[in-house]
């Protein structure tokens, strides 16, 4: 079981960090490669769906929330192509200067085994190994959500200001591609 962590600070009170979760339309404007991104529903039992698409590679996310601690956590499961869970914790962080401040953790599991790459295969060959998309993706992929965090500080907090991403725990393919 493959597993990334990752967070990072909000100067933001905890409620509207976590209100933000549920407004997956405000992530679609600031990645490059997600086509949509829509949840129906409110807490327990809403259903999301990411589309994102990168190369000759496109897929579709879906999932639900599986539980939820207002204001401090989200759990969800992935319902098709994998065995994946995870959530989002929403912690009060030590505060800025100027206001509040919330630490937005990510925390996702994957068993790789329990992927279905069946439909890939085709698009890129007998050549081509899933380690190597998985390699050359991951790098992508903490790219984009390193300015969909930044881009969000912009838009919430009304400022540019300088955003550090702890990555906690990486996936052994995304390890082994640095």
């Amino acid at each position: 079981m493959d597993e990334f962590e990752a967070s990072t600070v909000f100067h933001l009170p905890q409620r509207e960090v976590y209100d933000l979760l549920f407004d997956f339309h405000r992530f679609q404007r600031h990645v490059d490669y997600l086509d949509t991104a829509r949840v129906r529903g409110d807490g327990v039992g809403a259903r999301f769906r990411v589309v994102a698409s990168w190369w000759r590679l496109s897929t579709t996310l879906r999932g639900r929330v599986t539980d939820v601690d207002p204001p401090e956590r989200i759990d969800w499961t992935l319902t098709n192509d994998a065995d994946a869970t995870g959530y989002w914790s929403v912690e009060p962080a030590p505060g800025a200067a100027d206001g509040p401040a919330t630490r937005l953790r990510l925390v996702a599991r994957l068993d790789g085994d329990s992927v279905d790459v069946s439909g890939y295969g085709p698009r890129f060959g007998p050549s081509v190994s899933l380690d190597w998309v998985l390699g050359k993706i991951a790098p992508l992929a903490a790219r984009e959500g390193e300015r969909l965090l930044r881009n969000l500080v912009v838009e919430l907090e009304g400022e540019r200001r300088p955003v550090e991403i702890e990555v906690h725990t990486l996936p052994d393919a995304a390890e082994s591609t640095e």
